[in-house]
């Protein structure tokens, strides 16, 4: 194709595209002019991401050029600063990021009026009477304590042998009534309060730019998948031309080796806060009491040290700014190299980018949003693999708290309140005896055993499985039950956040577990640093949760019934709906566009995200594959070598007699299909269940005398080595053969798993994947609580009485039978039912979407049971063929007689494919 009408509109296109990617790219270029909520749908493989950037951005610098123009130039003018914040006489940069109290009360328009007075200051209405008998009289001149003075702290607490002024809270007073206040939730009413990794970060300025430039937010679902957005974009004219910024997790950027070593996400945000909070602390104020009786001075942390040079940022800036596309991987590089950190410096390029390239967890969490300060008002949103976008999206509100970090905040914040009764005013007083209540309550819902006659609400079900029991209530229902319904929750999260109450209970926590050497059992549990920090923040969590409407979601209670794992027990909160939280995008943006190889079906994605959004204003794009038909072979296998019908439902999978079959098929794949065959199971557990049979029964050694076999590791971190290690002998195999040396082998098999990496995001291209094996139809397990929960809701949804549908089973006793699962299912009319499908489709969607990645790539997929070829009417399910891609559904091929056919299809399909490939 030449350069046609598709240059003078795409000129950044960086090949000849083909007419779907044109066809793609006016697509998004409508959409954008249109505005609203767009669905693109572009098999993988078809150079959608490419097809994105060039169309995107194009639209974005189109639009500066008309505004550019009918302003007289005006609108794209910006100081030209290389992306830095402010000028050298303005607040350092880091106050925009960084959760500092002291410099956000001169920022913020409504200045806090809780925190009365500071420590050694007179206080006219708390009792501070002993205050001058256990610590210093406040004077800064004070070196030394008296022994009278110190025998007076010892008798005061034994256990405490040094000053213990540093985790006193400063006084805090009520703004209208208590946290025991009579205010009761209604139903319908409270905010949505999301869980993220940055929610203990403070939000930036609300002042809104207006004339800040027009931006494009692409986010995707992993790490791996943003790192290639970046190498896509490197092949086009706007890796030089836009200012583009990639964002991420402290986890992902962190350099400090101290804190990173943490290894846990939630303890490595902790640290990195809690040293910004410390970095204005050049001269400490911590003194020790030493044994000679007098008070040492010890030079505390003055902040991390990738971030004391302020200099070094804007160098970092600079750099940046001037290599133009860059990924996580690279801005970590250039952060080693320069000394300096890359998690804030990236942070701090936001404003000036054109580009903001961030994982799905920063856009659409609202606190994560808060955090960064991402400014989504008229401005672009682009959300990749969006298949499972509403799934993804409920699930990052999700919370949980469980039996041990119940204990562990509740022991903690009992102590430090006996340690300072006596010197806490009234309104801290109240707030910790509130949330000691709280805690309280909560561990005795956890202990208690569940009486089954009390389950008998239409609302509520119980469940038993696994040795625990589980039950699900609505959150007022949840906090009647627990007689903590008059407490109002919104004011208690203010306190909260705002008297610092978590780092107080959990340093004084360390400096006791540290002076004790951890000698009492409580101190056991939580002797290391920041220990309890993440234990009260799922508390914290939770709470925020319960201030959701009531129909937003359900409290999951999980009474584990053995007496070994303190951990069985916990509350966890399951958020239903996503309606609400994604309006809060979609009403800021200009457009939003979901992007994906399979988006259908989108009806269902239109009433769980935007039901408000009339059918026809829903703008829809799909087109099919640029590979030929010659180039895939999709078959529906019904039945094996052997002539047993394929059944790999739940109740039959596990047969000797199916696993073997199973294997039969697979010695007969080794010998006509070339390079790879990647296998596919519905879980580890079954996978496991699999290798073993066919280890003991020898059909391993048979399929290892043709090709090598690899297994998808459980750790996501081993699995990058293993598909090397697969490549590899592949490639080496192929060689070989090339060569005129055939070996006794000719290959390698790779047994994976629906929903694992392999699955979800890596690409089997070329030899990697000739054939993909789909093991039954992978449904997710329907004895799961949570799922059952989500079905029941999404059953209900569009009932104009909005009151969910009777189940014929809902108050009867679950013993996790999946059944009595599948009855449930069954009871739903249409919705639940549907979307129990489409989990299981979408799974077997992605899965076989790993195979064909470019225009030259040719693959075998092998669709393994009866209910591909047939409609399985006796479940009362649809056919479940309807619900592939269009791609692989108008060229699929059913086998309901032999498995000869399927045999000899093969035979001819890479026969033919390998003399095609010869000749190009």
């Amino acid at each position: 194709m030449g350069e046609g009408s598709w240059y003078s509109k795409f000129p950044a296109f960086p090949y000849d595209p083909y007419s779907i990617q044109i066809d793609f790219m006016n697509a998004l270029y409508h959409s954008l002019n249109q505005g609203g909520v767009s669905m693109l749908e572009s098999p993988t493989g078809t150079g959608k991401t490419l097809s994105i950037i060039c169309s995107a951005l194009q639209w974005v610098v189109d639009r500066r050029k008309q505004q550019n123009s009918a302003k007289g130039g005006e609108f794209d003018k910006n100081p030209a600063n290389d992306g830095q914040l402010g000028s050298e006489d303005e607040p350092d940069w880091m106050r925009d990021f960084v959760m500092n109290k002291d410099n956000q009360v001169e920022e913020k328009k409504i200045k806090m009026k809780k925190f009365g007075v500071g420590f050694g200051k007179p206080d006219k209405r708390s009792n501070q009477g002993n205050c001058k008998d256990l610590f210093s009289s406040g004077s800064k001149e004070e070196d030394f304590v008296t022994k009278k003075e110190r025998e007076n702290l010892q008798k005061k607490n034994d256990a405490v042998q040094m000053s213990d002024e540093e985790f006193l809270l400063e006084d805090y007073e009520s703004d209208e009534e208590g946290a025991g206040g009579t205010s009761k939730r209604k139903a319908g009413k409270g905010p949505h309060i999301p869980s993220s990794d940055e929610e203990e970060e403070e939000d930036q300025s609300d002042e809104e730019d207006d004339e800040e430039k027009l931006k494009v937010y692409f986010c995707s679902r992993t790490h791996s998948q943003l790192s290639q957005f970046i190498k896509e974009l490197r092949k086009t004219v706007f890796a030089n031309e836009v200012k583009i910024v990639c964002l991420g997790s402290r986890k992902n950027f962190c350099i400090n080796e101290g804190v990173l070593k943490l290894g846990n996400s939630t303890r490595i945000n902790d640290r990195c806060l809690e040293l910004q909070k410390n970095k204005k602390n050049e001269v400490s104020k911590i003194k020790n009491l030493d044994t000679g009786g007098r008070i040492r001075r010890t030079k505390a942390s003055s902040g991390c040290p990738m971030l004391r040079k302020s200099k070094l940022q804007r160098q970092f800036r600079s750099e940046v700014s001037q290599q133009g596309a860059l990924d996580i991987e690279d801005l970590v590089s250039i952060g080693r190299k320069m000394g300096t950190c890359p998690y804030y410096g990236s942070r701090s390029m936001l404003p000036a980018a054109d580009l903001v390239v961030l994982p799905y967890q920063s856009l659409l969490s609202k606190s994560s949003r808060e955090s960064l300060g991402l400014k989504l008002k008229n401005n672009i949103v682009i959300i990749d693999e969006a298949h499972n976008l509403a799934d993804s999206l409920i699930s990052m509100y999700d919370s949980k708290v469980t039996l041990m970090q119940l204990e562990n905040v509740h022991f903690h914040v009992g102590r430090y309140f006996e340690r300072f009764r006596n010197l806490l005013g009234p309104g801290n007083r109240r707030y910790i005896q509130t949330l000691m209540v709280v805690s309280r309550a909560f561990l005795q819902i956890l202990h208690e055993n569940p009486s089954y006659a009390d389950l008998s609400q239409d609302t509520e079900k119980t469940y038993r499985a696994n040795g625990s029991s589980d039950s699900s209530l609505a959150i007022n229902d949840f906090l009647f039950s627990l007689n903590i319904d008059n407490i109002n929750l919104v004011k208690l999260l203010q306190y909260i956040k705002e008297s610092n109450i978590m780092h107080k209970v959990s340093g004084y926590g360390d400096k006791m577990a540290s002076l004790q050497n951890c000698s009492t059992k409580h101190d056991t549990l939580e002797c290391n640093e920041g220990s309890i920090l993440p234990d009260f923040r799922a508390l914290s969590v939770i709470l925020q949760s319960l201030t959701n409407n009531d129909g937003d979601g359900r409290i999951i209670l999980s009474r584990s019934q053995t007496t070994c794992s303190r951990q069985g027990g916990y509350i966890k909160y399951v958020m239903l709906s996503g309606e609400k939280i994604f309006s809060e995008i979609v009403n800021q943006a200009h457009a939003v566009l979901l992007a994906g190889g399979t988006l259908q079906p989108i009806e269902e994605t239109r009433e769980r995200l935007f039901p408000w959004l009339p059918t026809n204003q829903l703008q829809f794009f799909s087109c099919s594959h640029i590979v030929p038909p010659e180039s895939i072979l999709p078959v529906a296998v019904s039945c094996g070598p052997s002539g047993q019908s394929f059944d790999f439902s739940y109740s039959s999978r596990s047969s000797l007699i199916m696993i073997q079959e199973l294997g039969l098929m697979l010695c007969n794949l080794v010998t006509v299909v070339p390079e790879g065959i990647v296998v596919f199971f519905s879980s580890f557990d079954y996978e496991g269940q699999v290798y073993d049979a066919w280890k003991a029964s020898g059909i391993l050694d048979r399929i290892m005398k043709k090709k090598c076999v690899f297994r998808e590791p459980r750790k996501t971190t081993d699995v990058e080595s293993v598909l090397k290690e697969y490549k590899e002998t592949i490639d080496a195999l192929s060689v070989e053969e090339s060569k005129g040396n055939p070996a006794s082998q000719s290959g390698a098999i790779l047994l994976a798993v629906v929903g694992g990496k392999i699955s979800e995001g890596i690409n089997l291209s070329d030899g990697m994947g000739r054939c993909i094996v789909m093991v039954g139809l992978p449904y997710p397990n329907p004895s799961d609580i949570e799922l059952i929960e989500r079905v029941k809701h999404i059953e209900g949804l569009g009932n104009s009485n909005s009151i969910t549908p009777k189940f014929s089973v809902t108050n009867e006793a679950y013993n996790g039978d999946v059944e009595v699962g599948f009855d449930i299912l069954r009871s739903c009319r249409r919705r639940g039912k549907e979307y129990y499908e489409n989990l299981c489709m979408k799974a077997v969607n992605q899965s076989i979407g790993r195979a064909i990645r470019h225009v030259n790539d040719y693959a075998a997929i092998l669709l393994v049971d009866a209910r591909y070829g047939s409609d399985p009417s006796n479940r009362n399910f649809s056919n479940t063929t309807n619900k592939l891609p269009q791609w692989i559904k108008e060229r699929l091929v059913s086998s309901t007689q032999s498995y000869g056919e399927v045999h000899r299809l093969l035979h001819q399909f890479f026969k033919f494919n390998k003399k095609r490939r010869e000749c190009q």
